[in-house]
């Protein structure tokens, strides 16, 4: 079986390219030198495959890669040239609590992404994933920098919302076993196998990486502050304002309604130590995450 991963370079999609066997996957990514709006880059790309697992998406807006642009007409495109290229089965990862009118652009640009996909005539299966971590995630990471930079740690509101944490080798089981058709469900809900406070999931971060930080409740307006403040300054936000919204929700339930695969693919392995200690990252925030010193790097090498 020949697979096409779009945003192959990105988290879910290189550990699913790990995954696979690598004469019969092709990776598709700006990095690759395709855009996910170029139909006929995409179609080219295509060529001879079985399955689109389509993996690419945002989660803040930069320049010209809008939600709208990556998420809606990004996913028009793959839709298309799968189409033209006579692909027989398209795997999407979406987000857990994406959904219409709703208030947030991230949320209802990946919904709008599913019903494209819904719409296309072609088999297929929408993960609706949650909170997913591993090397290199946005979870464990940020948390594990922040904490080593700063011993305090601010959590997101006055009322605890919960996460379900899905480690990363669970959720690409999930995605191969779409991408092999053995999940009868159109869309399904992907979660972690343990519910926790989303402070208890800050403490075993920190209690991991070393750190014993000073702990706050703050008030989402101030933590939606901050992510504004941390796209503008930061290369990769401390965190983005759709994180904020994301947290100030609870990551665990989904939105609407969809079931969990089958029993025997859902994700099992907890949010455990040995997991998240698989997943620390080296150092801590510095000068270097910062988007003017990155540009000014960049004119000292010209």
């Amino acid at each position: 079986m020949r697979v096409a991963i779009t945003g192959g370079t990105g988290f879910v999609g290189r550990h699913l390219a790990e995954r696979l066997d690598p004469a019969d996957t092709v990776i598709v990514s700006r990095r690759t030198g395709v855009r996910i709006d170029d139909v006929d880059a995409l179609a080219a790309a295509f060529a001879g495959c079985d399955v689109v697992a389509h993996c690419a998406g945002i989660n803040r807006e930069l320049g010209d890669q809008t939600f709208e642009r990556v998420h809606v007409e990004g996913t028009r495109s793959v839709v298309e040239a799968a189409r033209r290229a006579g692909v027989k089965r398209i795997v999407m990862v979406s987000f857990l609590r994406a959904r219409p009118d709703c208030g947030s652009a991230y949320h209802e640009t990946k919904w709008a992404a599913e019903e494209l996909v819904r719409r296309s005539g072609i088999d297929h299966t929408i993960l609706k994933a949650g909170m997913v971590f591993g090397p290199g995630d946005h979870l464990v990471n940020h948390v594990t920098r922040a904490v080593r930079t700063v011993p305090l740690f601010a959590t997101v509101g006055f009322r605890e919302r919960t996460v379900r944490p899905i480690p990363v080798d669970d959720a690409i089981d999930v995605l191969i076993a779409a991408i092999e058709g053995r999940i009868s469900e159109q869309t399904v809900a992907v979660v972690g196998a343990e519910e926790l406070t989303l402070g208890e999931a800050v403490r075993r971060i920190a209690r991991v990486a070393g750190r014993r930080p000073i702990y706050f409740p703050a008030p989402v307006w101030s933590i939606r502050a901050l992510a504004q403040l941390t796209e503008w300054t930061m290369v990769v936000p401390l965190v983005a304002k759709a994180q904020a919204r994301m947290l100030d929700e609870g990551v665990s339930v989904p939105a609407p309604f969809a079931p969990e695969p089958p029993e025997d693919i859902r994700p099992s392995r907890p949010f455990s130590d040995e997991r998240i200690r698989a997943a620390l990252p080296d150092g801590r925030f510095g000068l270097d995450d910062l988007r003017i010193m990155k540009r000014w790097s960049g004119m000292r090498r010209r």
